[in-house]
């Protein structure tokens, strides 16, 4: 079995645990796919900055909850400070 290779962002790449939940989410996933790398950026830093896994999970679960609908950035983010 191959694994399906989903874009990552611009710094980080993308993380197992939100891998798995686009490929769970096939509109969340082609949203995914049509955002530029610096909005997957984004999305994947406002994941990762979550300090306890509960508001980790949260975000993943929101995050392709908001992909699904078309959004393409995370709301109320100041933005990585990574890149």
């Amino acid at each position: 079995m191959t694994k399906r290779e989903i874009s990552g962002g611009m710094v980080h790449e993308l993380p197992e645990d939100l891998k798995k939940a686009l490929i769970a989410h096939p509109e969340a996933l082609e949203t995914w796919e049509d955002i530029t790398p610096l909005a997957r950026n984004e999305w994947i830093c406002w994941v990762e900055s979550a300090k306890k896994i509960a508001t980790r999970n949260k975000r993943i679960n929101w995050g392709c909850e908001s992909l699904s609908e078309g959004k393409r950035r995370p709301c109320c983010w100041p933005g990585c400070p990574h890149r």
